[in-house]
């Protein structure tokens, strides 16, 4: 990416006489606020629409920037209305992860540069096509892990990689997460009136609707996403991978399942992956309705090395030196940012590469490769197998049932071209 995104000039609206840029945002729940104030964080940015298929959520969106004193977006309920806009300069695509990839391709296509959030896609196969899409168009994308963008992940990599800990054999990642309750069973109902249920669903299967498939829920079914394991699963070995490097594992195991939600929910609510790199191992792990992780940490990455190993989590690091190795133990800690500040510096690092034309820290190598390492440990456990890893061909040799996972099937009339 890094060559073609250097290569393309940056497509700007109508704003660019002022210097302003103008964001589109593609969905309107939670992570929009997030995101939307991220990106208005730096006064140089505004927003110049809003798209979502709820009416409500498009409602409380403006009320929200009213009452910042800001000027009222347009709105729209199609995202192609966002995206063939001349005045918008980038796109946030804020939607449920079956909605990533489409309109962050048609973005590209329309020359726009994108935030999208994580992971990339609902598989591996779509995130490939907006990678090799980004690299195509010379488009500037980053996607939303912004942790990439926090002073104390930089340090605790840095460390890893210095050499400090001496040879890195293990790295453990984790969420044991005790905000996630049971969500019950609720019926098969009628729409919410102001929802355009159909084209929620978009490229995925149709479904009556069902309120826990819908917002926030969406998150712990198959068909919109893959559960614990993309959805932290993909902040937390982001780090992983960044401090280790962009190696692809030679094979992957996953063990799990639902043991304790007894909802109609689908993704496992217990899960352990174990990923076989070429120079070391690394695990992944999660648990609901468990606030004590390893170290008695909620969540966070743990690097083991010869000499020391590396604990950090969102609120700072720690390095503890081998014992056998040193007569004592050696403890460094960094207090972290908050996490607005870091989302607000993962949004200025792509509004700084939009006119720099250079690749930004998440830029769609980085998070492809990151996004299909946790797919695999889906792809692992939901076809009940151990899985070779074939990266350059992204296949799984001699599995039907795993290559069967790696592309979406997408329902008609859309597709992903």
């Amino acid at each position: 990416m890094q060559g073609a995104a250097a290569a393309a000039a940056p497509v700007r609206g109508a704003a660019a006489a002022n210097n302003r840029i103008r964001l589109g945002v593609i969905g309107c729940g939670g992570i929009s606020r997030s995101v939307t104030n991220a990106f208005l964080a730096s006064e140089e940015c505004e927003v110049a629409a809003v798209c979502d298929v709820d009416d409500n959520r498009i409602a409380a969106t403006l009320k929200r920037l009213e009452e910042a004193g800001l000027p009222r977006p347009d709105i729209a309920k199609d995202f192609r209305r966002i995206v063939e806009r001349k005045d918008v300069d980038v796109i946030a695509v804020c939607t449920p992860d079956h909605w990533h990839a489409l309109p962050t391709l048609a973005a590209f296509q329309a020359g726009k540069d994108v935030y999208v959030e994580k992971p990339l896609a609902t598989t591996i196969g779509e995130g490939r096509v907006l990678r090799d899409a980004a690299r195509k168009h010379g488009r500037i994308a980053q996607m939303g892990t912004h942790w990439r963008s926090g002073e104390h992940y930089a340090e605790a990599v840095e460390m890893v990689r210095s050499g400090k800990l001496g040879k890195v054999r293990q790295v453990r990642c984790w969420a044991y997460l005790d905000w996630i309750k049971d969500a019950g069973s609720p019926p098969d109902g009628p729409v919410p009136g102001g929802v355009d249920y159909d084209f929620w669903l978009g490229p995925a299967p149709r479904r009556p609707f069902n309120p826990n498939r819908f917002h926030f829920n969406f998150r712990w079914f198959w068909d919109y996403a893959g559960g614990l394991m993309t959805d932290w699963g993909v902040h937390l070995i982001n780090i992983a991978l960044w401090a280790m490097g962009p190696e692809w594992p030679k094979s992957v195991v996953s063990s799990g399942g639902k043991y304790l939600l007894q909802d109609n929910t689908e993704t496992p609510d217990t899960q352990i992956t174990v990923y076989d790199f070429p120079s070391y191992t690394l695990i992944w792990e999660h648990q609901v309705q468990c606030g004590l992780g390893p170290d008695r940490r909620e969540h966070g990455v743990m690097f083991t090395g010869s000499d020391a190993t590396l604990i950090l989590d969102t609120s700072g690091w720690e390095l503890i030196a081998e014992p056998l190795k040193r007569p004592s133990v050696i403890e460094m800690r960094r207090r972290a940012r908050t996490t607005e500040v870091m989302r607000a510096a993962h949004a200025k690092n792509l509004l700084d590469c939009m006119k720099s034309r250079q690749a930004p820290v998440e830029n769609l190598d980085v998070g492809h490769h990151v996004s299909a390492v946790a797919h695999l440990g889906n792809l692992a456990l939901r076809s009940k197998s151990r899985i070779e890893w074939d990266a350059e061909n992204e296949r799984v040799p001699g599995n039907q049932a795993a290559n069967a996972l790696v592309s979406a099937q997408y329902r008609a009339p859309w597709r992903l071209s």
